[in-house]
């Protein structure tokens, strides 16, 4: 059987069709119309010479064995954000459905290949991000997640436990990387650098590290008519001068900053801010220039407190290292993608995190592929791709595919 792109594209828009309405797609994890997007993945993976199992974690496995138990992973996730776009996560899944067919139709593989489809990589319901995976690489902590609870007030663990999940045994689907030799994921880029290159698809080197933090300037609240401006403890100066000075950070570093939240108080039109909290996130592909970021903006931090006459104190919200991707994989994901577009190719770093940082994490040699989003779009109902990148997408991953099994058959 070869390889047919155009039946992916025509499969993602019944996917749409399925499980998304005029606002978008609405396949959030732990929900019915999720669980309706899994069966009718399930469906089409039962035409083909497959193990089908649910982990403890609710990954959803596929395995075509091969002549080895080393196993090339393809991985994804059904679920959407609220509202979200028709390729976000899917496509990697339905991308890989396609190869495993073009794979199962030629026999039996010279390794077993694995297509998963992690359960949760958005975190749209709880807030928590790549459910599964995390708790497959064996970074999740649960007793974090213990109290998470959704805008309804239903609570994590209750809502898993509806999917015959248990936060205690989520952990236990790390046996599934048992014999995981490399891991493939196909993404949209969510971004706008590979159309401002007029390129249809990149090889990405490696998930960005990130910084969070929540910064609190603690001034004098005052009467706004009848404070002068050289007498003023204005917290939100503060913090104004410190939200653009970290946009200068992350440009002379190349990296990216942003304040993405100030909450003001007493947040009325006659009142000098006494109180200003503001939410600061920090991402770049190089260690050492993360850490040269967040000294710097720590430092600015204190120069425009000490000029405001305010008090300043920071609280660390979350971090993670930048994770490269293997240099192997990164070479032949090139190849790849310049044997399906004649020669053209980029290598760019990846700003969101993805399953495939958990399972790099997880000490697995992973690769990622990035093709191009229109007008850099996506978590939104105008995220799209043209049709004709999608299927050479489709094309690229076919051709790592079959490089990535014979650069494991090789490896001893």
């Amino acid at each position: 059987m070869a390889l047919q792109p155009k039946r992916t594209i025509d499969e993602l828009k019944d996917l749409r069709a399925l499980t998304g309405n005029a606002d978008g797609a609405q396949r959030v994890a732990f929900t019915e119309t999720w669980a309706k997007a899994r069966a009718w993945l399930r469906e089409k993976m039962e035409q083909l010479p497959v193990e089908i199992e649910t982990d403890e974690a609710g990954n959803m496995w596929y395995t075509l064995r091969g002549e080895a138990e080393k196993a090339m992973l393809i991985g994804g996730h059904m679920d959407s954000v609220p509202n979200g776009g028709w390729l976000d996560g899917c496509l990697n899944v339905m991308a890989g459905v396609e190869v495993m067919r073009r794979i199962a139709s030629e026999g039996t593989p010279p390794v077993t290949v694995r297509l998963v489809d992690w359960a949760d990589e958005e975190g749209a319901r709880f807030g928590r991000s790549l459910f599964g995976s995390s708790a497959c690489s064996g970074t999740m902590q649960p007793d974090d997640l213990r109290n998470l609870a959704d805008k309804s007030g239903i609570k994590l663990v209750d809502a898993i436990a509806e999917f015959g999940l248990n936060l205690d045994t989520v952990k236990q689907s790390g046996k599934q990387l048992k014999n995981a030799a490399a891991y493939l994921e196909l993404h949209i880029e969510q971004g706008p650098v590979l159309e401002s290159m007029n390129l249809p698809l990149g090889v990405v080197l490696g998930t960005f590290g990130v910084e969070r933090h929540a910064i609190r300037f603690t001034g004098q609240s005052a009467h706004a008519g009848s404070t002068p401006m050289d007498k003023r403890r204005d917290a939100l100066g503060a913090a104004a001068k410190v939200a653009l000075e970290i946009r200068e950070i992350g440009k002379r570093n190349g990296g990216v900053c942003t304040v993405g939240s100030v909450v003001t108080k007493p947040g009325i039109v006659t009142a000098v801010v006494g109180q200003c909290d503001i939410t600061l996130d920090q991402r770049h592909l190089s260690a050492d220039s993360l850490a040269t970021m967040l000294r710097e903006a720590k430092e600015a931090s204190e120069r425009f407190a000490k000029e405001e006459n305010v008090g300043m104190e920071w609280s660390k919200l979350w971090e993670i290292a930048p994770i490269p991707f293997h240099p192997d994989l990164i070479e032949l994901c090139d190849e790849a993608i310049k044997e399906t577009t004649g020669g053209k190719s980029h290598r760019l770093p990846s700003g969101p995190l993805h399953d495939a940082a958990e399972v790099a994490r997880a000490g697995v040699p992973t690769i990622m592929m990035f093709v191009q989003s229109l007008r850099g779009l996506s978590h939104a109902k105008e995220e799209d791709t043209k049709e004709e990148h999608i299927a050479m997408s489709v094309e690229a991953l076919d051709r790592l595919a079959t490089k990535t099994m014979k650069w494991i058959a090789s490896q001893r």
